[in-house]
């Protein structure tokens, strides 16, 4: 007899499947997906209507103290707008404006996760 075992999916895997649906539930169109862009990666890119979205998604279970958002700090945003610079010169939009956003997930044990978006969580300098 053979037995099935339930594929665990990371955490992280976890919180960009749900921010991604999140972000399609709120008009976003995903663009791509844990793109490598140079030394960097961007969790999602994403189109708002004429605004494309350079968004870091952060997961954590309930029980952990600090709260995803605040994982965001100064030099993981150096690294993202590096990447988005990046994909930039590559993709040239003349009409479009760029923003990084964030969406902050907690996973409870039981119930429902709770999703935060953060859309211009910090700015471009």
């Amino acid at each position: 007899m053979l037995w099935r075992r339930r594929k665990v999916i990371p955490v992280g895997q976890q919180g960009e499947d749900l921010a991604a649906k999140h972000l399609k539930r709120n008009g976003y169109k995903i663009l791509d997906r844990n793109v490598r862009l140079g030394r960097y990666e961007i969790d999602i890119i994403a189109r708002e209507g004429d605004t494309i979205c350079f968004v870091e998604v952060r997961t954590r279970m309930d029980e952990d103290p600090v709260p995803p958002e605040d994982s965001v700090g100064p030099v993981k945003q150096r690294h993202i707008r590096a990447a988005a610079h990046y994909y930039i010169a590559r993709h040239p939009d003349p009409n479009a404006y760029y923003r990084f956003d964030v969406v902050a997930i907690i996973l409870p044990k039981d119930g429902t996760p709770k999703i935060t978006l953060y859309r211009d969580a910090f700015p471009d300098r």
